[in-house]
């Protein structure tokens, strides 16, 4: 198989969350192995925290950290339980 059949096109998506009186964000999900630092989410004036990942097509589990507490994403109502007996957020990039 050719490597550019291989290769899925990644896409820019946009994570958020409105926090104001939070003073870090941080993402977890299966497309960072789960280690939070390793996206570490900027505040806007409004409150929100943002960032951008590039992500390929497929169907991925996530969760924000804010300060230090897991907490599901509440504008998404996509989610599935996990092996904790809690659940995370699911986000499905298509092709």
């Amino acid at each position: 198989m050719s490597e550019k059949k291989q290769k899925k096109r990644r896409k820019k998506i946009a994570f958020a969350l409105h926090a104001p009186q939070a003073e870090t964000v941080l993402l977890a999900g299966d497309f960072n192995q789960w280690n939070p630092e390793k996206h570490v989410l900027k505040k806007s004036r409004n409150g929100a925290w943002e960032t951008r990942l590039m992500l390929s097509p497929d169907t991925y589990e996530y969760k924000f950290v804010v300060d230090g507490k897991w907490q599901m994403d509440p504008v998404n109502p996509r989610i599935c339980q996990n092996c904790f007996g809690t659940a995370n957020n699911l986000l499905t990039v298509a092709e």
